[in-house]
């Protein structure tokens, strides 16, 4: 299988998909912030900064809709949805972080919904680190994707 962001030659470029046909397509990615109960107990009630979930899932969403803008051979997409659901779950300790990004179009949208994921832990991990610096965010990944010439995956637990 060769790498799709080569040419021939070797050299970075922007995949052609100008032929591949237009389709819905959604993609699902997922991450995880742990950190200590007192943090935890913070991120639910609200910190010295405000909404930690609140001020996530927007940061989530903004980034969903600038990703071509960060990671250089992505396109620029018409994204038609971005959710964030950040879900307190106290076995991590932690958030659970997941994005669901959907469009039309020609290409689709792993990476923003990956993208979405990473921006809204770390904007979690900004809001509460002056409670604990020792976070750590883990397990980000693609959990399924629809749509396009490659069709549906669905990760494996």
């Amino acid at each position: 299988m060769s790498l799709t962001h080569f040419d021939a030659s070797g050299q970075a470029h922007m995949v052609d998909v100008s032929g591949k046909d237009v389709t819905a397509r959604e993609a699902v990615a997922e991450g995880c912030v742990m950190m200590s109960n007192e943090a935890l107990n913070l991120a639910q009630g609200g910190a010295a900064k405000g909404d930690v979930t609140g001020v996530a899932r927007l940061a989530g969403i903004m980034a969903a809709k600038r990703t071509s803008d960060l990671i250089p051979l992505c396109h620029p997409l018409p994204i038609s949805k971005v959710s964030l659901d950040l879900v307190p779950d106290p076995a991590l300790p932690g958030l659970r972080v997941s994005a669901t990004v959907r469009t039309t179009g020609q290409t689709g949208v792993e990476m923003e919904a990956l993208t979405a994921v990473s921006v809204a832990c770390l904007t979690i991990y900004d809001m509460l680190k002056a409670v604990e610096k020792s976070m750590v965010i883990t397990n980000i990944r693609l959990r399924s994707k629809s749509g396009g010439k490659s069709g549906d995956y669905e990760a494996g637990e």
